[in-house]
């Protein structure tokens, strides 16, 4: 059997399905609307070739979102901290952030880049409610029977894995969810006023399968998908679709930088991060699935903090 007409079919055919379920899964699934949106990441790049196909979702003008990021530290292992400090700001502006202000460097060495040394998670939960909720302070004195007000409604970072098992990733997550935990410390039946988003890790074999991890990842976000009960009550189903427990992003194939796509988050890694465009970099944004595929999930899970809205 001549197996080339049948290649040749399957190279027209596979790119055709796969821009068919971007525009299902753009159109038709949860999405996150009209928030305030913060990336925490730890490096410079770490937007771009992670978390990509969330900030152009999340950045498009007809969501209403306003995404900021937070970056820990300034990638300074090389001794290259203000070069990067500047190429994420350029990065951030390829992928469609509003504002160079929308984007913040911390240089401390509390956070250090390292592939060593694990960060405090404590004073990372202690940086962000600074950041994100100056009030608590006084709420807390106050003993008000309100949540506690914040500046953003979504916090996005790493799963507990970090994706490539960076220790400087794992502890963004747990630094996270102290701080989200924290909110709603001793008020059982109460929902932190910030909704908390991780990435989800995967296996080996699935991080370097580019697009073609499409229907793992589906399939595995349609286990991780809370719908609402047949018979639940108006407001369950509101709740629900305001804080969608599950999340799957995906960029198109478009070649083109201006395209919105796959070719945009290239262009944020190759042209804004220069300075990290080695040989292996390369590698990781012709075949990591998280250049095309992001898939999130809603932390719920605090311990003995019952997270659900008052």
């Amino acid at each position: 059997m001549d197996l080339l007409p049948v290649l040749g079919v399957l190279a027209v055919l596979i790119p055709i399905l796969y821009m068919y379920t971007v525009a299902v899964v753009t159109s038709r699934f949860p999405a996150l609307r009209n928030k305030r949106i913060c990336l925490l990441i730890a490096h410079p790049d770490d937007e771009a070739m992670f978390f990509a196909p969330s900030v152009l979702a999340l950045t498009r003008p007809e969501t209403g979102n306003h995404v900021k990021m937070l970056c820990l530290s300034t990638g300074n292992a090389a001794g290259l901290g203000e070069t990067r400090k500047r190429e994420l700001v350029k990065s951030a502006m390829a992928l469609g952030l509003r504002d160079e202000d929308d984007v913040f460097v911390l240089d401390s060495p509390d956070f250090p880049d390292s592939m060593t040394t694990e960060w405090d998670s404590q004073a990372i939960a202690t940086l962000l409610a600074k950041a994100f909720t100056p009030g608590a302070a006084a709420h807390a004195a106050s003993r008000s029977d309100e949540p506690v007000a914040a500046t953003i409604d979504v916090l996005l970072t790493f799963d507990g894995q970090g994706v490539s098992g960076h220790p400087n990733h794992i502890s963004l997550y747990r630094g996270a969810r102290r701080f989200v935990a924290a909110l709603v410390q001793g008020k059982p039946g109460w929902r932190a006023p910030v909704d908390l988003y991780t990435l989800t890790s995967v296996p080996l074999l699935r991080k370097y399968a580019g697009a073609f991890d499409l229907l793992p990842t589906l399939t595995a976000w349609s286990w991780q998908l809370r719908v609402a009960p047949r018979g639940a009550t108006a407001t369950t189903k509101a709740t629900a679709k305001d804080h969608p427990t599950a999340l799957v992003f995906l960029a198109g194939l478009n070649p083109s930088a201006a395209g919105g796509g796959l070719g945009t988050a290239w262009h944020a890694m190759t042209t804004a991060h220069q300075s990290q465009m080695v040989w292996f970099r390369y590698g990781w944004i012709a075949l990591s699935r998280y250049m095309v595929i992001n898939d999130l999930r809603l932390e719920t899970n605090f311990g003995s903090v019952d997270a659900k809205k008052p």
